[in-house]
């Protein structure tokens, strides 16, 4: 009995994933708006916040770096994608497991995406992406952090809308 409980459990988070991955990968080209080198994607920052709730860290990191990786090869995201989808993912995860368990820990994100994604950019990904010609031109930490943020607080707000309406409608309980 407890084997066919699992099993369910684990098909319907892999469903979610796909699921959250191709509303990501759909609305890229719709919604991401380019800012210099980079490319804010509040859509992902949405994403994120419901697949940190929903599945937890592990979960939204794999669907983070599955849209990152699709963007990137339709051209409408960055390398610059990487860092600032997953580690919003992963903080809002983890406050949820170990610290929040409400859709609040959504709007965490920010702080993942913001203080951490612009920096690993900053000073990690952006300067082999340079250096590898993936990126066009460098960028300060000041302005990575900044379109990071202003994308991050959209979409995770956003999230926590969708999060809400989602327990309302009995989507997810």
């Amino acid at each position: 009995m407890t084997l066919f409980r699992e099993k369910a459990v684990t098909t319907r988070k892999i469903a979610l994933v796909a699921i959250l991955a191709a509303v990501a990968v759909a609305l890229s080209p719709l919604v991401s708006f380019p800012l210099g080198f980079a490319k804010p994607f509040p859509i992902q920052h949405m994403v994120n916040a419901i697949a940190g709730v929903l599945l937890g860290p592990w979960y939204a990191i794999l669907i983070a770096v599955i849209v990152g990786f699709i963007r990137n090869i339709l051209g409408t995201g960055s390398p610059l994608a990487f860092p600032g989808g997953i580690f919003g993912g992963l903080v809002v995860g983890l406050v949820h497991r170990y610290f929040l368990r409400k859709d609040y820990a959504a709007l965490f994100e920010p702080i993942g995406t913001g203080p951490i994604g612009a920096t690993v950019s900053a000073y990690i990904v952006g300067p082999w992406a340079f250096q590898a010609g993936l990126l066009k031109s460098l960028g300060t930490l000041e302005v990575l952090m900044t379109s990071f943020l202003a994308s991050s607080i959209t979409g995770s707000v956003l999230g926590f809308i969708v999060l809400k309406v989602m327990r309302r409608t009995g989507l997810w309980a």
